[in-house]
């Protein structure tokens, strides 16, 4: 997924011009590269190998999103074979090295910019719900306002893969199905209706290889492995990269739930900030509203709420809508609001486009 949204974005923006484009694969050797655009007709190689260790060492930069397991065999391959190059992946594997920098340009290019010149070559895309966290909130980051923070999340199909994504369809359409002729009788009680949908989610055919329990009708409040600190690994991402992202120290603390949702796309997240001092309201809607080019704020009314913050009217955009923005009953030091992005814009592909970019222009 992360793949395909990249190669839709890079040929939307033109970016293939200016450098020399290799495409490589671990299944689909020798196949006919892809078709980046007109300018480029035929020219383009069949695709290379992507476990050929001496072809990828020709290379300037290596972009990759083929998941952590390619990244942990190749990435030690291409240094221990002297490959002094850059390396811009969409993995976590390399995350948390202190030779690697987490990208997300709009939040964090003067650390970037460092990195370049200090002689790092290891760029690396940050997690999903965390890079849309920030693109959403990075403003009160960088005013420094920000005493601590708690995330709950509504995470989609999308972030567990596309086997998942099927999955989820495969479960609306098996309770459509078994729904039917009650959906189709007025007359039906909804209780008989309810008790048949429970009654498929439950039984030994429903499809729930990949989630392993239903996740359409139903949500799921784990994602990713435990931690001893009773956290899953990807509640521990908040805080760990949020701070490594901003270079923070002292650290900020941040934690919270991840929950999978019925959502095919989109990752939502209601967070409550605790600041360092009383700011009102307007001025922090401000702050917020000018980090970037892509945060929108949205209008606590209920009409523009159900309308524009939500994964269905923000899929396959780079908006990031921040809304229900007001203080909690706790005290005037606290803020809530709730935000959606596409994870898969902003969370996964879109730092990735970026960070090419800026390394090519490193290089000119």
């Amino acid at each position: 997924m992360v793949g395909s949204v990249l190669m839709e974005r890079m040929i939307a923006e033109n970016d293939f011009k200016g450098f020399e484009p290799l495409f490589a694969s671990t299944s689909q050797v020798g196949q006919a590269g892809p078709d980046i655009g007109p300018d480029f007709g035929s020219d383009i190689p069949p695709l290379q190998d992507a476990y050929d260790v001496e072809k990828l060492s020709a290379m300037d930069i290596i972009v990759t999103c083929q998941g952590s397991g390619y990244t942990q065999k190749i990435y030690p391959e291409l240094r221990g074979a002297g490959w002094k190059g850059y390396w811009i992946d969409a993995a976590s594997a390399l995350r948390m090295e202190d030779s690697s920098i987490i990208v997300l340009d709009p939040v964090n290019r003067d650390v970037i910019d460092k990195a370049l010149d200090a002689g790092i070559k290891e760029f690396i895309g940050g997690n999903c719900t965390v890079s849309l966290m920030l693109m959403a909130v990075g403003g009160l980051f960088q005013q420094g306002v920000i005493e601590w923070l708690t995330s709950m999340t509504y995470q989609a199909a999308s972030g567990a893969g596309a086997k998942n994504m099927r999955e989820l369809v495969a479960q609306m359409s098996a309770i459509g199905d078994a729904s039917e002729s009650l959906l189709n009788d007025p007359s039906a009680a909804i209780r008989e209706l309810d008790r048949k949908v429970i009654e498929t989610m439950n039984s030994q055919d429903f499809p729930d290889e990949n989630f392993g329990v239903p996740l359409a009708g139903s949500v799921i409040p784990w994602i990713d492995t435990p931690m001893e600190t009773g956290q899953t690994r990807e509640e521990w991402k908040g805080v760990s990269e949020t701070n490594k992202i901003l270079q923070t120290k002292p650290p900020i603390p941040i934690d919270g739930l991840c929950v999978r949702i019925g959502s095919m796309r989109c990752h939502s997240q209601a967070l409550t900030i605790k600041l360092n001092r009383d700011i009102p309201v307007d001025e922090l809607t401000r702050i917020i509203a000018d980090a970037n080019h892509w945060v929108e704020v949205i209008p606590n009314t209920k009409e523009d709420t159900i309308k524009q913050l939500s994964p269905a009217a923000v899929t396959g955009e780079l908006r990031v809508p921040v809304g229900r923005i007001r203080k909690l009953n706790m005290g005037p030091e606290y803020l809530t609001l709730y935000t959606v992005g596409d994870q898969l814009l902003w969370g996964a592909a879109e730092p990735i486009r970026r960070m090419l970019k800026i390394a090519l222009d490193y290089l000119s």
